[in-house]
């Protein structure tokens, strides 16, 4: 027969099918069957098992429940949805303690700061894909960020995964039948952490249309700009759905919903996000040795996480940028009040994820404490500010928005106890004169307490018996101990309440009365304390908005403050942002090598490109000599300057450009069953569907994934298409060991040679790192291989090798665009060709015509197909 806590359990875990179910029994959260398997797995401890009936025994796995959240993170990390059931009430009702789902906790719903990164969102992202268009949406349930937007046009899944590779959501809702739809591979080794399948019934649009007019409690949806795209309603309403859930709690602090388009913002897809590497390196995948890495001199969460936003998307809007533009410019060169600033906003805890928290009830004291002197700062920060000219508007704008809540502020210092623990349940958590009760009730306490602690001085003399002792422990409270040799004097209003070996122990009637007065007021002063605590958080819940926009104001002013402490620190300048299309740097560095590669001196570099002129520059030179270094810091000068940074150059005029495209690097998709070509082909071919005249794109070593002729003529085609067709004409940078290339600057009008100079110096080659006009016409490839280290027999072959290829084809008539692909060059030299040595041993007098026939037949055959013969 099966026990009353099993079924208990048992339809928990079917409401909760698809969760591991957390079920607390005293100390610890029990996990049974199939969940304690992968429980013990995952984190690594031991299984066991338990009797559910006389003959049957159940796996089991437990975690302490004080240790609970290192064990979820694991399990969230791993993919799983996590239910925790909880015991409601101290009673038990007829022996079983009731037991509920308190919290549902997926990848994109955890809020235990704990869990999360600091400087960076929690996204749980709802995308729905139809023919020609997409929904997406997104919400950062710790922050209340909440947005959606629909994508039209055939390339419509394509910018979906693009904005999913921007969030990097930790969670994917998508409609249970879309996996078809939905190429999730490849948007979980980009983009997603977690794909959820959620109801199809969820992502009608009636459902969740209803769903989102519910939760705001208005009949239209006109007020969040959303109500004639159906889409990107079906996405948030399924968000609004699934977190009513998972997060009940999570729900009141969703006050509003943004409608954004991508048009408004640089794109950017997966592939130039990892080439340029961003916010993390390609391998290790660390922050440091990124972009991010360089420019985050933030102070604050809320700063930090508004830098990665910034950087992962930046804007098109000139106006927009100078307006950020002119606040940096502000800070860039006032380094006394960055001093001043900094030291503010260093003090200054995470406002927006401790607001939200008070919304959704579980912010603890020490976090009230926090807040509290979080927003006792900001005056100060007001102040600061208030000191720039007041002809900076946007610093005049930005400082009126940092409200102070005094009210929050009064009440947390009147309400929380300055030394609070960090839960409720133990006492001395709300300040003393805030709440009457609670003063009246330990008034009398202390009163108590005072009579008990001085109880035994007065019996002492009183009775007569020195080694009279006042006591307590958990069975009998309070008693006073007698010894033997003095039980004859022990008054008669003694009660005798428990025999010793050496002594006894009694009570009296009073004292038991002020027992009683102790233990219920601590009983009483934790309930009530709970109670008082609870109100406090509504009222500052009830200020949340203004926490947040506060909050929000804060984080601007961070990153800010760490834009200009960075552009002053490593010289950066100002980029003059345009509506043309001209791309012009002056002595131009890469943010990262400049300052990861301290041994030699960074060497810096101009450039300039215009689709009326020097359209597309092509560089050759040797490798390892620094074309991708250079490549890569055009790109990240002109990102950089789009998020509204300074720019590591002397001079710089940005042309805004609408997109950034790299081909940069090797990388195979095994998985995909893609080569490293494959591979190579699709990320070209995506970039020539997508590129327009405003784009920027970045290629390096296009075609060098098949055989040298493939290789030229793919490259070779490119450039031609990326210079003639009429939507594309955009400003490239190419990239190439392939010197055959040089020749399209005389074919192509818009087309600009350069190349990494070199000084030869007897045998030794010096890459100098500085681009110059014209084309290489060496790779010095041997000499990259020599410096790896490769054995001097190899590079004494190789350069062998090199010398007999290079003799055979200045042999070649019209240089190597006359040799197709079946007249490649052998691979050591000519020698003489097996077709013609037969034809020279024929002996013709001896052979019939029909012999002749065949065997003229057979030489053709090999001259069609070498390999045969």
């Amino acid at each position: 027969m099966t026990t009353p806590m099993r079924k208990q359990y048992l339809e928990i875990k079917r409401r909760y099918p698809d969760a591991i179910v957390l079920f607390r029994l005293g100390d610890f959260y029990e996990t049974f069957d199939e969940d304690a398997k992968v429980v013990s797995q995952v984190c690594d401890i031991v299984l066991t098992s338990r009797p559910v009936t006389k003959k049957q025994r159940v796996p089991l796995a437990g975690v302490p429940h004080h240790a609970v959240d290192s064990y979820i993170a694991k399990l969230i990390n791993a993919g799983h949805k996590v239910a925790i059931a909880d015991q409601m009430g101290n009673e038990p009702v007829k022996g079983l303690m009731a037991r509920e789902v308190t919290r549902v906790i997926t990848p994109g719903t955890i809020v235990e700061p704990e869990l999360l990164e600091e400087k960076r969102n929690n996204y749980l992202a709802s995308l729905i894909v139809a023919e020609n268009s997409a929904g997406l949406a997104y919400v950062d349930i710790t922050t209340g960020e909440f947005a959606t937007t629909e994508l039209e046009g055939g390339d419509a899944a394509q910018l979906a995964m693009e904005e999913l590779a921007r969030l990097r959501a930790s969670e994917c809702l998508i409609p249970e039948g879309s996996a078809a739809v939905v190429n999730v591979s490849e948007l979980a080794a980009e983009s997603v952490t977690h794909f959820t399948p959620f109801e199809d019934w969820r992502w009608e649009l009636g459902n969740a249309r209803r769903a989102l007019l519910d939760h705001f409690s208005v009949a239209t949806l006109q007020g969040y700009g959303c109500e004639g795209l159906p889409l990107a309603v079906c996405a948030a309403g399924a968000i609004v759905q699934y977190l009513g859930e998972t997060q009940k709690a999570a729900l009141d602090q969703l006050d509003s919903l943004s409608t954004y388009s991508t048009t408004e913002f640089m794109t950017l897809d997966a592939a130039t996000r990892r080439n340029l590497e961003l916010t993390q390196t390609i391998r290790g995948r660390k922050v440091a040795g990124s972009l991010l890495g360089v420019l985050d001199a933030t102070v604050t969460p809320m700063g930090g996480r508004l830098l990665h936003r910034w950087l992962n998307q930046p804007l098109l809007d000139v106006e927009a940028l100078n307006r950020r533009l002119d606040a940096v410019q502000s800070l860039h060169g006032r380094g006394p009040l960055r001093a001043e600033l900094g030291g503010f906003l260093k003090g200054l805890r995470d406002l927006e994820r401790m607001g939200n928290r008070v919304v959704q009830g579980v912010a603890g004291p020490r976090e009230l404490i926090a807040l509290r002197d979080s927003l006792r700062a900001v005056p100060e920060i007001r102040k600061a500010l208030e000191t720039l000219p007041a002809a900076e508007s946007s610093w005049v704008e930005l400082a009126a928005q940092l409200d102070p809540c005094d009210e929050v502020t009064q009440l947390l210092e009147q309400a929380i106890d300055e030394d609070a623990s960090a839960t409720l349940g133990s006492g001395g958590v709300i300040a003393s004169g805030f709440s009457a009760e609670l003063d009246a009730i330990a008034s009398s306490a202390r009163e108590a307490k005072e009579w008990v602690a001085g109880l035994q001085g007065r019996e002492r003399e009183r009775t007569g018996i020195k080694s009279l002792k006042v006591g307590y422990n958990k069975v009998f409270g309070y008693y006073l101990e007698v010894t033997k040799p003095h039980l004859d004097r022990v008054p008669e209003e003694y009660i005798r309440k428990q025999t010793l070996v050496n002594g006894e122990r009694f009570i009296t009637p009073e004292l038991k009365e002020y027992e009683s007065l102790i233990l219920n007021a601590q009983e009483r002063t934790i309930e009530l304390e709970a109670m008082v605590y609870r109100q406090v958080c509504q009222q500052v819940a009830e200020q949340a908005g203004r926490i947040l926009a506060t909050a929000r104001a804060l984080a601007q002013v961070d990153v800010y403050l760490a834009l200009a402490e960075v552009g002053a620190r490593n010289r950066y300048v100002r980029p003059v942002l345009t509506e043309d299309d001209e791309l012009k740097i002056v002595a131009g560095r890469h943010p990262v090598v400049e300052l990861t590669q301290r041994e030699e001196s960074f060497v810096p570099n101009d450039l300039r490109l215009s689709p009326r002129e020097g359209q597309i520059l092509v560089l050759t030179g040797p490798n390892m000599s620094g074309k991708s270094t250079y490549l890569r810091q055009v790109a990240l000068i002109v990102l950089m300057a789009q998020m509204g940074s300074f720019v590591p150059a002397d001079e710089a005029t940005i042309g805004v450009v609408d997109r950034i495209f790299t081909r940069i690097g090797a990388q195979d998709e095994i998985s995909a069953g893609q080569s490293t070509f494959m591979v190579e082909m699709v990320e070209t071919a995506n970039i020539l569907h997508h590129a327009t005249d405003r784009s920027l794109l970045i290629l390096d070593e296009i075609g060098r994934g098949t055989s040298t002729y493939d290789g030229i003529s793919i490259a070779w085609a490119v450039v031609e298409y990326i210079h003639n067709h009429p939507r594309l004409r955009a400003k490239t940078l190419f990239a190439t060991h392939y010197h055959e290339l040089t020749e399209l600057a005389e074919q192509l009008p818009r087309v600009r040679n350069y190349n990494v100079a070199v000084a030869e110096e007897g045998d030794k080659v010096i890459f100098l790192r500085t681009i110059v006009p014209g084309g290489a016409d060496r790779s010095y490839g041997i000499h990259v291989a020599e410096l790896a280290g490769l054995p001097k027999t190899v590079i004494k072959r190789a350069e062998e090798i090199l010398e007999e290829l290079e003799t055979t084809a200045a042999r070649v008539p019209g240089g190597w665009s006359r040799i197709s692909s079946a007249q490649q060059l052998p691979l050591f030299g000519v020698g003489p060709h097996p077709v013609l040595e037969q034809l020279k041993e024929l002996d013709l007098s001896a052979m019939t015509p029909l012999e002749a026939l065949n065997k003229l037949y057979e030489l053709q055959q090999g001259l069609e197909h070498p390999q045969a013969t």
